[in-house]
């Protein structure tokens, strides 16, 4: 089995694809012509974007995020922090946690996406021995 994609639930699809690509450089798969679906290049997972307004049409009913309050959170791993969260900032991020290096020797920041998801800018970490 292999994890192929996270399904974010955003008011615009359009403008939260452009948001990640201006932000964290990635590059788009495809938005559907509908404008209710895009997905993102991240590796081997894909980073999608569902409109709330299909998951509704759907039978579901997507929570808008709460950065203060988060249920999870997607996280990208860079050796560098600052300026990927500079970047992330100049985008329209909203600053939620400056760099800290963290006691296991991980140098953790967070923003919030346009949307309100919360996004975790960090060092990449090796595999326990």
């Amino acid at each position: 089995m292999q994890f192929a994609y996270t399904i974010l639930y955003v008011d615009d699809v359009a403008k939260s694809l452009a948001f990640y690509e201006a932000a964290f450089g990635l590059t788009r798969r495809f938005l559907h012509p509908s404008g209710d679906f895009g997905e993102l290049e991240t590796g081997n997972t894909a980073l999608a974007f569902s409109s709330r307004a299909l998951m509704r049409s759907l039978g579901k009913h997507p929570a808008p995020p709460n950065p203060a309050a988060p249920s999870g959170e997607i996280a990208f791993a860079t050796p560098a922090v600052q300026a990927t969260l500079d970047k992330a900032l100049q985008a329209g991020a909203q600053l939620v946690q400056a760099p800290e290096e963290m006691p296991w020797g991980q140098t953790v920041a967070y923003v919030a996406d346009p949307d309100g998801f919360l996004v975790e800018i960090c060092t990449p970490m090796s595999p326990a021995a």
